[in-house]
């Protein structure tokens, strides 16, 4: 697949410089097709709705219509890979209210941040799997209180096997996109997240181009050695802030902003398939909240033969730009179909979303209303 990327930008530019190239073709529209599908990526399965990072939240996605699945994996002590958002477990399950692993409870440094708590490389499997999963922001997202301590911590196998089963029974492939978390944190432990990572996509018979599955890192060397191993599609996942781990390690003076400049994008296009910005890099916002001017990263990223799938899409006016809240309440829905809209129109290629069934409508209800044109 980077091949291909590669190749069709080449020859648009080897075209360009030959002037069989119109100006309107160099200028790119965002998506060459109105027509396309743009793609959903359920963001931590369905945690509008169940706690992230459980196969209850996986299969619920699925079954609202997501593309695909994404979990986040980060390692246990004896080096399984496990479906969480960070290391860092006492946000995300009841580990708080177990006594016996009340010593366990630390402090520590990851990719420069101090962060106290409970760490899965601090725990077994056998000991993880004694936890139970609860809501990360219960100050939003309330109503998914009712599911705490249900859910066990799901290994990366798991949600393979979920993956292919509910491909079975919905009649439809179902994606995954994993994503390394803290890649030169765990390398550093000796706890890598590669190895198991393509253990698993070989075991399940997904590591080859037409298997429906993207990995994700935010980090660039991970990917770039992933290239060299893997047959799937990678994406570059792009903060709003900050630079890549491996950046801030390794001294180089680039940060995530740099890294949306085409003169970067063309560079990512050597070792990856996509970039995953966060929305800001597309519909910024001013300092009241409230949209600026789109910029062009999407039409960028797809002059250097890019697909673009942002995160992420979320109900709550919490998430949503000033233009788009329906009221001063925090977590009262908004205008969120509005919102979609405006970035669909974009000509993203997908898009991250908590709410998949609202993703889901949003891009149907823009692919009628864009037929033809």
């Amino acid at each position: 697949m980077k091949i291909q990327v590669r190749l069709t930008a080449l020859a648009v530019a080897g075209a360009a410089a030959l002037g069989l190239v119109t100006a309107s073709a160099m200028a790119a529209p965002n998506r060459p097709d109105q027509t396309e599908r743009v793609e959903i990526f359920a963001h931590r399965g369905a945690p509008g709705y169940r706690p992230e990072h459980t196969l209850a939240s996986y299969e619920l996605a699925a079954r609202m219509g997501a593309d695909y699945i994404e979990p986040d994996l980060v390692s246990t002590k004896d080096g399984v890979l496990v479906a969480r958002h960070e290391n860092e477990i006492g946000g995300t399950t009841d580990v708080a209210a177990h006594p016996e692993f009340a010593s366990r409870k630390t402090t520590k440094v990851v990719d420069g941040n101090s962060i106290t708590g409970w760490f899965t490389e601090d725990f077994t499997l056998a000991e993880l799997k004694t936890l139970r999963a609860k809501e990360r922001i219960p100050d939003v997202r309330q109503h998914n209180t009712i599911y705490d301590g249900r859910y066990e911590v799901p290994t990366f196998q798991e949600v393979l096997d979920l993956r292919a089963r509910l491909s079975r029974e919905l009649g439809r492939d179902i994606g995954v996109v994993p994503e390394t978390k803290h890649p030169s944190y765990f390398a550093k432990l000796g706890l890598p997240i590669e190895p198991g990572l393509i253990k698993s996509l070989n075991s399940s018979g997904l590591n080859r181009p037409d298997a429906k599955v993207v990995v994700q890192s935010f980090e660039v060397s991970n990917l770039k050695e992933l290239n060299k191993t893997l047959q799937v599609k990678l994406v570059q996942l792009i903060s709003d802030n900050g630079a890549p781990q491996d950046f801030v390690e390794a001294g180089d003076p680039r940060t995530y902003a740099d890294l949306v400049k085409p003169e970067e994008l063309r560079k990512i296009s050597e070792y990856a398939d996509m970039i995953g910005p966060d929305l800001a890099y597309i519909l910024p916002t001013n300092a009241n909240g409230y949209l600026t001017q789109p910029t062009t990263v999407v039409a960028d990223a797809h002059q250097a033969g890019l697909e673009v799938v942002p995160y992420e899409i979320r109900a709550e006016n919490k998430f949503l730009p000033a233009d788009f809240r329906s009221s001063t309440v925090p977590t009262d829905f908004g205008n969120v179909f509005g919102y979609a809209r405006k970035l669909f129109d974009q000509g993203i290629d997908g898009v991250f979303s908590d709410f998949p069934d609202i993703a889901v409508t949003a891009r149907d209800n823009f692919a009628a209303a864009t037929a033809g044109r």
